[in-house]
C-alpha cells in the first residue's frame, strides 16, 4: 500500500515529455515528433479520439478511414445501445416471450463475457441490472436521480439476475423470465475501442491511441516514439476534466479502463454519495471507500468489464479476484479521508504499466 501522490495535468505533462526524452536517449535540446493524425467525436454519449503516429496517410486515406470507425462505431450502437429502441439489445428487452432471440455473433460475444465475469466474480457483476440503474435515474428511462421507494426497488430486483440469460451456440439469447432485461454499459465502449483498433489495425497501422471516455487502448508507440502515457484521474469529490491526476501509466498493446464514483453520481439527505455502479447484491450503488479502479488487460472489453467488478468488490476481495486474470493488474485510489487517497496496486500493475504509484 503507498501513499497517492496527486499530480496536476501541467506536470503530469511535463513528466510525459521528459520520459519521453529520456527514452529517446536524452535528446538535446526539443525532441522531434513524429506526424500524427488525430480526430474526435461522439459514441455511446460519450467522446471518442482516435490518434494515429507515422501512418504516410493522404487526405482521402484519412478521411476514408475516419468513415469506416464512425460506421464501426454506429454498429456497435445498432446492436448493444440501450438508448435506441431499434437496437437488438433494445428490441431483446422488449421481447415478451422466453423464445430463443438471434442477435449479432459481436452482441453474443459481449454477453458471453459478461456471463464469464458474473460467475467467476460470484455475481459481482451483472449485466441484467437495468430495471435497478434505470430506477436510480442512470438509465435511459430518465435523467432524474433519486433514492427509489423501497418497495420498487424490491420489484426492480425480482427482474435481475445473469442466472437467468443465456446464450446459446447459434447466437441467441435466451431469457428464462419474460421480464429480464439486460445493460451492458458497464462493456459496451470498451468493446467499441478494441473494434476502433481492430479497423486501424486492418489497414496496417501499428501506432495506435484509441479512447472511448475512460477506455484508452494504446499500440505500439506515440509521437515521440516512446510508450503511450496515460493519466489517471484523482478521485476528488468536485471532479472536473482538466483536475488532477492520481497516477500516469505507460502504456503499450495494452488497454486501460478507469471506473469511479466521482462523475456519475448523486448526494442523497444524508450526505451519502450514490454513483451509478451498483451491487447486484442489494440493488444499491457500491458503498465503500473505493474512489476508483484502473485496469490494464490486453483488451478493452476485459479491462472495462473488470474494472466495474473490482469497484463493486472493492480492496480486499478486489485484489485477491484480480490476481486469477493472467495478464490483467488494476489500481485502487481508496479514500481515507476528504481530499486524501491511497494507492493499492496489485501486485503485476508497475511490471505491466511502468508506473509506480
Amino acid at each position: 500500500m503507498n501513499q497517492l501522490v496527486v499530480i496536476s495535468r501541467t506536470a503530469w505533462l511535463a513528466v510525459c515529455s521528459a520520459s519521453a526524452v529520456l527514452a529517446c536517449g536524452g535528446l538535446s535540446g526539443q525532441a522531434t515528433e513524429l506526424p500524427v493524425i488525430v480526430w474526435q467525436g461522439r459514441t455511446m454519449g460519450s467522446p471518442y479520439t482516435v490518434k494515429v503516429v507515422d501512418a504516410n496517410l493522404t487526405q482521402s486515406q484519412t478521411e476514408a478511414l475516419k468513415a469506416e470507425v464512425e460506421d464501426r462505431l454506429k454498429e456497435v450502437n445498432r446492436q448493444m445501445s440501450h438508448y435506441q429502441p431499434e437496437s437488438e439489445l433494445s428490441r431483446f428487452n422488449r421481447a415478451p416471450s422466453t423464445a430463443p432471440f438471434k442477435v449479432s455473433p459481436e452482441f453474443a460475444r459481449v454477453v458471453r463475457f459478461s456471463l464469464e465475469l458474473y460467475r467467476r466474480s460470484n455475481g459481482a457483476f451483472d449485466p441484467t441490472l437495468a430495471p435497478v440503474i434505470n430506477l436510480w435515474g442512470f438509465g435511459e428511462k430518465t435523467d432524474q436521480q433519486r433514492v427509489p421507494p423501497e418497495a420498487d426497488l424490491r420489484a426492480a430486483m425480482k427482474t435481475t439476475g445473469s442466472q437467468h440469460l443465456s446464450v446459446t451456440a447459434n447466437d441467441e439469447l435466451v431469457k428464462d423470465i419474460p421480464e429480464l432485461t439486460i445493460n451492458l454499459s458497464a462493456v459496451a465502449k470498451g468493446f467499441g475501442v478494441d473494434q476502433m483498433v481492430k479497423v486501424l489495425r486492418g489497414h496496417g497501422l501499428t501506432n495506435i491511441y484509441a479512447a472511448i471516455a475512460g477506455e484508452v487502448k494504446g499500440l505500439g508507440h506515440n509521437p515521440r516514439g516512446t510508450n503511450w502515457q496515460v493519466g489517471i484521474s484523482a478521485p476528488l469529490a468536485h471532479w472536473r476534466e482538466d483536475d488532477a491526476m492520481a497516477a500516469v501509466v505507460s502504456l503499450s498493446d495494452q488497454a486501460i479502463s478507469t471506473s469511479g464514483d466521482y462523475q456519475k453520481f448523486f448526494t442523497d439527505a444524508k450526505g451519502r454519495r450514490l454513483c451509478h455502479i451498483f451491487d447486484p447484491k442489494t440493488g444499491w450503488p457500491v458503498q465503500n471507500n473505493v474512489g476508483g479502479v484502473s485496469v490494464v488487460a490486453q483488451d478493452n472489453m476485459t479491462a472495462d468489464g473488470l474494472a466495474t467488478t473490482l469497484f463493486v468488490l472493492g480492496p480486499v476481495a478486489g485484489l485477491r479476484f484480480i490476481e486469477s486474470w493472467t495478464n490483467a493488474a488494476a489500481l485502487f485510489i481508496v479514500r481515507e479521508s476528504e481530499g486524501k487517497f491511497r494507492s493499492i496496486p496489485s501486485s503485476r500493475f508497475a511490471c505491466l504499466t511502468g508506473c509506480q504509484p
